[in-house]
């Protein structure tokens, strides 16, 4: 199951991204916002990104203008690696080589069409591991010592 969430910026990407997920049979949880009215990014962001910690769902797609503010949030959460992305190869290697498990995107910055591109990519590329596991942990260790 794929988490996904959206401010009022990436609304109509998401719908988009949503369409797609749909036509190739990948289900999904949309954690909102559910229209155009403004809503804030970073409550989104969390909400979508405790569910891939917890477990209730594997990856995450997250929208709003830029994608930066809210991967800024995401990357907030303890065990998220979130990663904006406009671009193929981009998004294949934050998932080879850094195991991202949330691929933010800017709904201002990327058109559907290409943005469907990033997210197959994104949700058919695994982690390569090897000698990038050791950069992954160490990711994890500077997350641990902040608590």
């Amino acid at each position: 199951m794929i988490a996904i969430g959206s401010d009022h910026a990436g609304f109509e990407l998401k719908q988009s991204v949503i369409a797609h997920l749909k036509e190739n049979g990948i289900e999904y949880k949309d954690f909102g916002c559910y229209d155009m009215n403004s809503v804030d990014y970073p409550a989104i962001a969390e909400t979508t990104c405790k569910a891939i910690v917890n477990g209730d769902c594997e990856r995450g797609i997250l929208i709003c203008g830029t994608g930066i503010g809210i991967s800024i949030a995401a990357n907030k959460v303890q065990g998220i690696r979130a990663a904006c992305c406009s671009d193929y190869f981009s998004a294949k290697y934050t998932r080879l080589h850094n195991d991202a498990n949330v691929l933010c995107m800017g709904g201002r910055v990327v058109g559907a069409g290409l943005a469907n591109e990033l997210v197959d990519v994104f949700l058919h590329t695994d982690y390569e591991g090897g000698r990038h596991a050791r950069r992954v942990a160490m990711i994890h260790e500077i997350e641990q010592r902040q608590k």
